[in-house]
């Protein structure tokens, strides 16, 4: 099991800006997909973003031309850039580890503790 640390949450106004980060207690994100979730209040757990180990991201479109999700193997690390934040962004943010296959990203059971990002004015 990958385990998972997230950072970067906050609290920010509508319009804002922020960068989530995800790293792992040890140098093995490189071999696997990645992907960041969210949960809101009440919601379920949703994937946001997804990146493949070779780089290729896919979003969902409510975030499409706003986050961009990236990652940096040599540190070991995972982002989230998050711009122009809106209310309904508000959630838990978590990072999972797992695989890409036949189009489609599949999650392992290796989560992080999550970081809060509150968009309020």
């Amino acid at each position: 099991q990958v385990q998972l640390v997230e950072s970067g949450g906050g609290l920010v106004q509508p319009g804002g800006s922020l960068r989530l980060s995800c790293a792992a207690s040890r140098p093995i994100l490189h071999m696997y997909a990645m992907a960041w979730y969210r949960q809101a209040p009440g919601k379920q757990r949703l994937v946001v973003a997804h990146i493949t180990r070779d780089g290729r991201a896919n979003y969902v479109d409510s975030v499409k031309g706003r986050f961009t999700i990236s990652r940096n193997n040599a540190n070991n690390t995972v982002y989230l850039q998050m711009n122009s934040l809106k209310p309904e962004d508000t959630a838990i943010y978590y990072c999972n580890a797992g695989d890409y296959s036949g189009g489609a990203y599949y999650s392992y059971d290796s989560w992080g503790q999550g970081t809060q990002v509150t968009v309020s004015s």
